[in-house]
C-alpha cells in the first residue's frame, strides 16, 4: 500500500479510547460521517498516491471549524474547495489556522509540492469542545493523563505511512512542543523535533506580521527539502 492508502485505512479505523470524559467535554469525530470519509479518501488519493516519505508537522488537535468538520488537519471547507479542488457541501466558514496554513502552502509553491514533502497531523487526531468552544488536549487534565498511550499509539501508526525520521515539527512552541519532546524522549519517534509557531497564535496575536511568520515557515521547511 502507498502512503495515501495507509492514511485512509488509519482514519477509517480511528476511534477514541474507551475512557469517559466529563465536565461537558465532547469529542469531535467527523470521521463517523460517510461524506467526510469520502472527502478524506479523495484528499489522500489526490496528494499522497505514492510511497514518498514526508516530514511530519504535528499540531495540537482538530478545531471545530477546520479538521473537526472536514476530517483533514488544518483544512477548512473553504480551502478544501478553493485550494484543493475538492467539492463539499459544508458551511463555508474559514478557520484562522487553516487560513494561515494555506496561505503559506500557496507561497511555498502550492498544495502538490507541499503535500509531496509534508504531512499535517496532530498529537490528537480527534478534537475536543466544551460549550461550543475548542479545547486543547493539554488543557484538560483527564485527557492529558489518560489519553497519552492512545496518542503515542496513533502517532506510531501514522509514522508507518512513510515518515522521514530525521526531523519533525511541532506546530506550537509551548505545551505542545513540551509534550512531543517528552514522547520523543521516551519512544524515539524522530531524531529531532523542532518548533514552529502555531498558526492560530500567529493569526490571533501576530496578525499584522503573519507574512513574516509565513516566511519563517517556508525558510525552515525548505531547508529540509533541499538540504
Amino acid at each position: 500500500m502507498n502512503f495515501g492508502e495507509k492514511a485512509i485505512i488509519f482514519y477509517k479505523k480511528l476511534e477514541p479510547p474507551d475512557i469517559q470524559i466529563s465536565d461537558g467535554i465532547e469529542i469531535l469525530n467527523p470521521l463517523e460521517e460517510e461524506k467526510v470519509m469520502k472527502i478524506l479518501a479523495a484528499f489522500y488519493t489526490k496528494f499522497y498516491n505514492d510511497n514518498d516519505k514526508r516530514i511530519f508537522l504535528i499540531g495540537i488537535n482538530p478545531g471545530r471549524l477546520g479538521g473537526g468538520i472536514t476530517g483533514i488537519p488544518f483544512t477548512d471547507p473553504v480551502n478544501l474547495q478553493n485550494v484543493l479542488g475538492i467539492q463539499n457541501d459544508f458551511d463555508k466558514k474559514q478557520e484562522l489556522s487553516s487560513r494561515f496554513v494555506y496561505e503559506m502552502i500557496e507561497a511555498m509553491g502550492g498544495p502538490e509540492k507541499f503535500f509531496n514533502n509534508f504531512y499535517l497531523t496532530a498529537v490528537s487526531p480527534l478534537g475536543f469542545v466544551r460549550n461550543n468552544k475548542n479545547l486543547n488536549y493539554y488543557d484538560v487534565k483527564l485527557i492529558l493523563e489518560n489519553w497519552e498511550l492512545w496518542f503515542i499509539e496513533r502517532l506510531k501508526e501514522q509514522i508507518q505511512f512513510g515518515a522521514r525520521k530525521d526531523i519533525a515539527f511541532s506546530l506550537g512552541r509551548g505545551k505542545n512542543l513540551s509534550f512531543l519532546l517528552k514522547l520523543n524522549k521516551e519512544h524515539h519517534l524522530f531524531q529531532k523535533i523542532e518548533p514552529l509557531p502555531h498558526p492560530r497564535w500567529v493569526m490571533q496575536y501576530q496578525y499584522k506580521k503573519r507574512d513574516d511568520f509565513s516566511k519563517i515557515y517556508i525558510k525552515k521547511l525548505n531547508s529540509f527539502i533541499f538540504s
